[in-house]
């Protein structure tokens, strides 16, 4: 867990490096009105070209619906639990009610409810983890643990501890200040991994205790007091949106930042008189409103009509889509910037940096092939 923590820092702040580079290049600065982001199509496409931008554009893609189709469908399994409430309505409901909050109330009206969100999650999940310990279900580094299964949980831990899909929006939002960005990244994802860690520590106890494999969480519901299945199912939700937040609002950042691409290409001329009206209101919101439809309307579709989504999209989208994205194309996108300005860079900076690069590279791509070998051997076993 924690070299996956270490892997996925190093890749983090290289996009931070990367994204404030080109926003640099661009003359982007803090005072404007509206966000303007840069995704990572577009940091694929300045760096790496044509061939970058493609496989960029694919694999985000692909890992933006794999992973709201797995929030949408586990929020859905929650609420059911929760609430009783169908889960195909339920998902449908939950995903809706985050996506119009971050089309109507923007980017910083969803960073006070995110952070409102953030701060409950944590509470709970201290007060879960008080419960556990006491329930005995601590087992420190002395747990019923087996490296050899270790391979198969790297797509889940990649899964759990990714948030790169937010690094161009945060960029954005401050402005491109790189101390603050460096410690945002830092700060940020320090905290999931000790809540992790923790919790590693006391499944593997209860576990243990189990004598059987067991999901720790259905031990904890188990309990007799009733309060815990309570605390664990609004943990789960409020973990689920959190998540679903920070991927839903990178997922719509680029579809506009496409649709305005596309906009710009098609438009011949400027008209003379703004249209006023429905008609104006329309063309000032167009936009926002069709990235939500892309990103919302397939993700909904899938995860109300195929059972189980979560399982299925969390593996395809940790080890594939999210290795590929946030491991293979950083360091490549770096090392092609480092050649671009070999001219204002000496040459002791680059031999310092490029076997760093390249490590980091090697390790992504290691990842992808096991995860390959995994799947081959599922269907072969």
């Amino acid at each position: 867990m924690i070299v996956c923590w270490g892997f996925l820092l190093v890749e983090a702040l290289l996009l931070v490096e990367i994204n404030v580079g080109l926003r640099r290049m661009r003359g982007k600065n803090e005072d404007e009105s509206e966000l303007e982001v840069i995704s990572i199509r577009t940091m694929a496409q300045e760096t790496l070209g044509d061939w970058g931008e493609t496989l960029a554009t694919i694999t985000y893609v692909f890992l933006g619906y794999t992973s709201m189709i797995a929030y949408s469908s586990k929020s859905g399994e929650i609420l059911f639990h929760l609430v009783n409430l169908p889960e195909s309505v339920s998902s449908c409901l939950f995903t809706t009610i985050f996506t119009m909050l971050i089309s109507v109330g923007g980017t910083r009206a969803t960073d006070q409810v995110n952070q409102w969100l953030t701060a409950s999650m944590i509470g709970l999940l201290l007060a879960i983890e008080v419960i556990a310990v006491a329930f005995g279900g601590w087992s420190g580094l002395e747990g019923s643990g087996d490296w050899g299964k270790v391979p198969a949980t790297i797509p889940v831990m990649i899964f759990a501890l990714v948030y790169h899909d937010l690094a161009p929006v945060l960029c954005a939002y401050l402005g491109g200040d790189l101390k603050r960005l460096r410690a945002s990244v830092l700060l940020g994802s320090i905290v999931p991994l000790l809540a992790l860690l923790v919790w590693d520590a006391i499944a593997l106890g209860l576990s243990a205790q189990a004598g059987q494999v067991v999901d720790p969480v259905e031990l904890l519901m188990s309990e007799r007091w009733s309060g815990v299945s309570y605390l664990v199912e609004v943990f789960s939700l409020l973990a689920v949106a959190t998540s679903l937040i920070g991927t839903l609002l990178g997922f719509l950042e680029f579809f506009k930042e496409q649709l305005k691409n596309l906009s710009r290409d098609s438009k011949p001329t400027r008209t003379l008189q703004e249209p006023v009206g429905m008609g104006g209101w329309w063309a000032r919101n167009k936009i926002s409103f069709t990235a939500m439809a892309m990103a919302v309307a397939p993700t909904l579709v899938v995860s109300t009509i195929v059972p189980d989504a979560f399982s299925a999209a969390t593996d395809i989208a940790g080890g594939y889509c999210m290795t590929m994205l946030y491991g293979v194309l950083p360091p490549a996108m770096a090392w092609a910037m480092y050649n671009r300005e070999r001219e204002d860079t000496s040459q002791n900076e680059l031999s310092r940096v490029r076997p760093a690069l390249l490590g980091v590279g090697i390790f992504a791509g290691g990842i992808v092939v096991e995860q390959i070998l995994q799947d081959f051997s599922a269907l072969h076993p």
